[in-house]
Order: C-alpha cells, then structure tokens, then sequence
C-alpha cells in the first residue's frame, strides 16, 4: 500500500522562519549574516535595566509578569485609587431652597442717629394735586389708547408671535388686549430676545423693560370699597412722559406726537389751575 500523506505541508517556509527568528529568543534560530549593527551604550544600559526589572518580577511570582511595563501601569492606578479614598473631597454647599445670600454671611449698619431718625419720621409732605379723579381716569386711558395702538403696529410689522390663550380671543384690533397685556407681550419678547437690538431707537434694548415698567398706570380695583385717592401731578406727567419714551423706543412717531400733546395739555391744566389758586392766596 502506498504511504497515506496528510493534507497540506506540515513544514513551514524557510523564509518565515528566518524572518521570525530575529525577534524571538528561541536558540534554534540564527541572526543574519552581515555585520552587526552599531549600538548606544544608553540604550544597552536601559535594556540591561529593564532585562533586570522583568527578571525580577518574574522571581516574586507578580500577577504582573508579563512585563515592567503593565506592572507600573496597574501600580499607579492602585496609588490613585488609594489616594482617591484617603484624599479630602470638598463639596460645594448646596443652599436650601427656602434661603438666599443674605442667610449668609452679612453686615448690618450702625443705628442712625435719633436726632436723624426725628428729622426724617416726619410727616411726609403733600404733593400738588390739581387733577380730580375722573380727568386723572380719562388721561391713563387715552395712554393706554395710544400705546395699545404702538404696540400693535410694532409687532404686526415685524411678526413677532403672540401666543394663543384659551380664554381670550385672536388679536385682531388693538383694542383686543388691554395696554399691561401689551406691555407684558413686549418685556417678555425683549426678555427672550425675539427682538432685536437693530428695530428699536438707539439700540435701548436694555431700558426697553424699565420704560414698559414706567409706563404701566396702577389700576384701580373695582371690588375694593376704600376711597380712591387722586394721583399728585408729578406722577401723572411721569406716566405721559414714560408712555413717550415707550413710543420712542419703538420708533413710533405718530404715537409720539399724540402722546407729546396730551402732556403738554396735562401739564397746561395744572399751571392753570396752581396759578389760579395761587391769585386765591391758597397757595
């Protein structure tokens, strides 16, 4: 019977053997031919050290004997993980919700002086007072007017979106929303910066909100039975002229001159009225 040969060739390729053989220890295999290559001493001295440092590893029995290297790879992540656990951690103090920064560290003033304290827990003054209630009525309307009116060509010129509520109908004149909820509209927009600085006068994108805030009349509550007492005048030509300065702001120079008048004839009644009272011997 002829001699059964298994599958393939099982002697590998001189070559491969040659070339593996320069990278292994193995004493069956041979360096080339050929001068040998120049070497550093530092590098024969680090190769020493490190031969050594295996060398050693490998008589302690280390978990690590694969190699110098992995052994301080994994001695120093041991060092920070104790160090990790034995270090201080500092926290940040996270503050309750019912508290603010003045539960914290603060001061307190020194006391004023009495004679000081007496001079100011006087009665306060009067102010001049020279609008009776239904014509001081009649004015925050014709502002509310004008302004309901501003911010409405404002915002159907430049698109800004309103959103929709359940209990009120679309916009569609001004009149369909009162001037506080236009003036809401227009703060919540500049506060969520819908509107840009380049639409309005002088870039005052910052002052928008306070002159809104300015320009916003107290409105009296109809349920409640105490006597409603008039607004001296000072307040009622600020209220004109914060409702001009909204005007401005938004560039509305129709608004502007109708509001202009109102406090021209607002302040022309009040002059009137304290110079006749004055020729009275009033005042």
């Amino acid at each position: 019977m002829p001699p059964t040969t298994t599958v393939g060739d099982p002697f590998r390729p001189l070559s491969y053997i040659s070339q593996s053989s320069a990278f292994t220890s193995d004493p069956g295999s041979y360096p080339p031919h050929g001068p040998p290559p120049r070497s550093n001493p530092d590098d024969q001295n680090v190769a020493l050290r490190r031969q050594s440092q295996d060398s050693f590893i490998l008589q302690t029995g280390s978990p690590t004997s694969q190699g110098y290297a992995e052994f301080d790879l994994e001695t120093q992540n041991r060092r920070a993980s104790e160090l990790g656990r034995t270090a201080t951690r500092y926290h940040t103090r996270r503050r309750p919700f019912n508290q603010d920064e003045f539960d914290g560290p603060s001061q307190l003033l020194p006391l004023p002086v009495p004679q000081q304290e007496h001079a100011r827990s006087q009665a306060l003054p009067s102010l001049p007072v020279h609008l009776e209630l239904d014509e001081q009525d009649e004015i925050i309307l014709h502002v509310n007017d004008i302004l309901s009116r501003c911010a409405f060509h404002f915002v159907a010129k430049y698109q800004f979106p309103i959103p929709l509520e359940r209990d009120k109908p679309r916009v569609r004149t001004p009149a369909d929303r009162e001037w506080t909820e236009w003036a809401y509209l227009l703060k919540r927009l500049a506060t969520k910066r819908r509107i840009p600085a380049r639409v309005l006068y002088d870039n005052q994108i910052k002052q928008f909100v306070t002159t809104l805030e300015n320009s916003i009349a107290v409105r009296p509550n109809n349920r409640d039975q105490q006597p409603r007492t008039p607004k001296d005048d000072r307040y009622m030509l600020q209220l004109v002229s914060a409702a001009t300065q909204v005007a401005r702001i938004l560039m509305d120079s129709l608004s502007m001159e109708q509001l202009d008048a109102l406090y021209r004839q607002t302040e022309s009644v009040i002059l009137e009225r304290r110079a006749r009272l004055r020729g009275l011997g009033f005042q």
